[in-house]
């Protein structure tokens, strides 16, 4: 992401003043997802802006808007890059070039916004003393501080650089921060750089506040090095004048593994990290806008920058990610408040274990409403139980200190047989899961890096269990990681049954990822690349069916990215034939909604609160007797085609319930709701409830208490109705 100051802001929350966006593809029927993806970005910069929002949390929204934005550029822009780089036909190329071009124009506007909210949020936070203060604004007490700080901290982290025209420049590494410096000795001028080392000195420093005054102040890196940057050079350079300048770089993050036959995937896979760090290409490059021209001509020219390579100027202050892990300071009104994890009604039964609940009914599991120790509990419980024979697992990006890794590791001890599936190329987080498979495997676990060609992204647990009728499966089937630290931030369902069904498909689907050229016949599950894509087409044209017919018909889907043409298309031939369709969408929605003739029985909206939406999930409304189904699975082609995901069918009444009670609060979300629109308006939703209503607030106390606002119900009775109308 980007990071810089500027001018007052007058955009009220949910509006956006600017032009209307629209995709450089040569099909009207859909948004780019790239600039979908920026307009999803914006909804969480709105958040930094929104007054109501804890002046913390506002500070830690605006690290998240940058730090998502760098992962923007390293993973997407870099895709178009080499699309336009690599593309066959002039016409493909100018197309592809005129993208890169909207997303740098669309980049520097929200950009700009996030300048003048981060001005805000620095006003809010001066308001309840808490001051951020650069180098210019010390006193002498503050000043001997920070010197003194500089000489026994920094001085040794820095290892400066001195530039020449005619020497190789320096390789620059992704996401780090840099001060391009400037100096001038009598009449020659000469320039260098120094990484910032925020990985080993803190970003935000504390210092004593000025004489007699109140509150707590803070300087940040950077400034405590510009401060003190004669030092840097030990005096061993004659020094009239010296300036530094912030800059930063986003590089591509594309993972290429080769195809060669001796190397095992692992080793493949930490060569290809070598190579991201050494070969990436140059993707954006982020200065401050107040630095020389010579400077800034030198850098762009060693930087070997082009005509489509995403130049940002900004203000002072860069690699505004770090905002994320601003220290917790002043009252606790001032950022978001931890809620305590409610208890899972289908645990809370007297007697047995977890397996023995599991056997009687099946378990939802809603984080961060319900805590990860239950899925921990399970895995534990079944390290110990003498009957359980195997457990199969399928990691993705789990924690650092990782609770789950102990349990498998103690499986392992207790003499059961462990399988883990462990995918190394989940993005930035390939060397840690590089260190996880080295640990499991030392471990005596039986590690598999996969199914050639494709991610296994899937979240699942197989527990195999030797009873009295013979070997039983317990099963786990989830939307999210088998993480710690997300499953307190992201929203997810986890469904835990005994059915032996879904445990058999289950036990196919590792099957496959272990001889994946076998074929089976999955019963319950929707798989991925089988078929999930036929799953979903053939319940959406069932409902189109029935729509046809004058019955009822409606599709609710939940999910995180909808971006797969085929999908789309579908969904809107749908909404022509008199299909009602709802679609909350976290991140990148191509499908434009409310078009006449098109999708205007489509609507999409889009939330963005303290936890992130992370579920997926399908209904299907089938004459009444809906189907509910929940999933790993996005609806983007690589999710359909090209990953191993299950979807799993939710078949419990009470369960379906919960669920379908979840999604309808989400629906009447006025408060945190945005509406997703052709113009990408990103508008607070208006769907004319008398009161306020923020989703996750009530669906905390939902699950608290079992008791749905009274508005959740009128307006459920009104869509029944609008569906009966039909």
């Amino acid at each position: 992401m980007s990071d810089t100051l500027s001018s007052e802001y007058s955009v009220q929350i949910g509006e956006n003043p600017t032009t209307k966006v629209s995709g450089t593809a040569p099909d009207p029927e859909f948004i780019a997802k790239e600039l979908s993806w920026l307009s999803f970005n914006e909804r969480v910069l709105q958040e930094a802006a929104n007054e109501d929002v804890p002046v913390i949390q506002r500070l830690r929204y605006l690290g998240i808007f940058s730090n998502n934005l760098d992962e923007f550029f390293r993973v997407r822009v870099a895709d178009v890059s080499r699309l336009a780089a690599f593309s066959s036909t002039p016409e493909s190329k100018e197309r592809y070039n005129k993208l890169l071009q909207e997303i740098q124009v669309r980049t520097r506007q929200i950009q700009n916004r996030f300048e003048q909210t981060y001005a805000q949020v620095l006003t809010a936070l001066r308001k309840r003393k808490i001051y951020l203060v650069d180098e210019h604004q010390l006193d002498k007490q503050q000043s001997d501080y920070v010197a003194e700080l500089f000489d026994t901290q920094v001085l040794p982290e820095l290892d400066p650089i001195l530039l020449d025209a005619g020497l190789p420049f320096p390789r620059l590494q992704d996401g780090c921060l840099y001060l391009a410096i400037k100096i001038r000795s009598g009449d020659q001028v000469r320039f260098g750089l120094v990484e910032v080392p925020t990985d080993r000195v803190p970003r935000f420093i504390q210092i004593p506040q000025r004489k007699g005054g109140k509150g707590k102040v803070f300087i940040v890196l950077e400034n405590v090095i510009r401060h003190c940057i004669k030092k840097m050079f030990r005096g061993v350079i004659e020094i009239d004048r010296i300036q530094g300048y912030a800059f930063k770089l986003t590089l591509d993050a594309e993972l290429e593994l080769g195809e060669g036959i001796n190397q095992s995937l692992i080793n493949k896979v930490a060569m290809s990290l070598k190579k991201r760090q050494s070969n990436a290409n140059l993707e954006r490059f982020v200065y401050d806008s107040s630095m020389p021209k010579d400077l800034l001509k030198f850098l762009t020219k060693k930087l070997k920058l082009g005509k489509y390579d995403s130049t940002m100027p900004g203000g002072r202050y860069h690699n505004a990610k770090d905002f994320m892990d601003f220290p917790a300071v002043g009252p606790a009104h001032l950022e978001y408040q931890s809620l305590p994890a409610l208890p899972v009604p289908e645990l809370q039964q007297a007697g047995g274990n977890i397996l023995d609940r599991l056997r009687q009914r099946d378990i939802l599991l809603y984080y961060p409403y319900h805590a990860f120790d239950s899925t921990i509990e399970l895995l534990k419980t079944a390290a110990i139980d003498p009957a359980v024979k195997s457990i199969h697992i399928s990691l993705y990006r789990v924690s650092k200190n990782s609770r789950v890794v102990d349990a498998l590791l103690s499986a392992r001890r207790n003499h059961k047989e462990v399988t883990a599936v462990v995918e190394l190329q989940a993005r930035f987080d390939e060397a840690a899961n590089i260190d996880w498979a080295t640990q499991l495997t030392e471990g005596g676990v039986n590690v598999i890096f996969g199914v050639p060609g494709l991610k296994v992204h899937s979240k699942l647990i197989l527990i195999s269990r030797q009873e009295k009728a013979g070997l039983r499966y317990y099963s786990h089937i989830g939307t999210g990681n088998f993480n710690e630290k997300t499953a307190n931030v992201y929203t997810d369902f986890s469904l835990l049954t005994y059915d032996q069904t879904i445990g058999r498909d289950l036990w196919m689907v590792f099957d496959f990822i272990s001889f994946n050229y076998r074929q089976h016949n999955y019963k319950q599950l929707w798989v991925s690349p089988h078929t999930t894509r036929s799953g979903v087409e053939s319940r959406i044209d069932r409902e189109i069916t029935h729509a046809e017919n004058g019955l009822p018909a409606a599709i609710t889907i939940k999910c995180n990215n909808l971006v797969d043409e085929a999908i789309i298309r579908q969904l809107y031939r749908a909404s022509g034939a008199g299909v009602r369709v709802r679609i909350i969408c976290r991140g990148m929605c191509s499908l434009i909604p409310g078009r006449p003739d098109q999708s205007d029985n489509i609507e999409v909206i889009s939330i963005v609160d303290r936890f992130l939406e992370h579920p997926r999930v399908f209904i299907f409304h089938n004459k009444g007797q809906p189907e509910y189904f929940i999933s790993s699975a996005d609806l983007m082609t690589r999710n359909l085609d090209y990953r191993v995901e299950a979807s799993v069918p939710i078949n419990d009444p009470q369960l379906q319930k919960r669920i379908q009670d979840i999604i309808d609060i989400q629906w009447c979300d006025n408060t945190k709701a945005r509406q997703v629109d052709a113009e990408q308006s990103n508008r607070i939703r208006d769907n004319r409830l008398k009161s306020k209503l923020r989703s996750q607030m009530v669906i905390y106390k939902y699950l608290k208490t079992g008791k749905l606002p009274k508005a959740v119900e009128h307006a459920r009775k009104r869509w029944s109705k609008k569906l009966k109308a039909k």
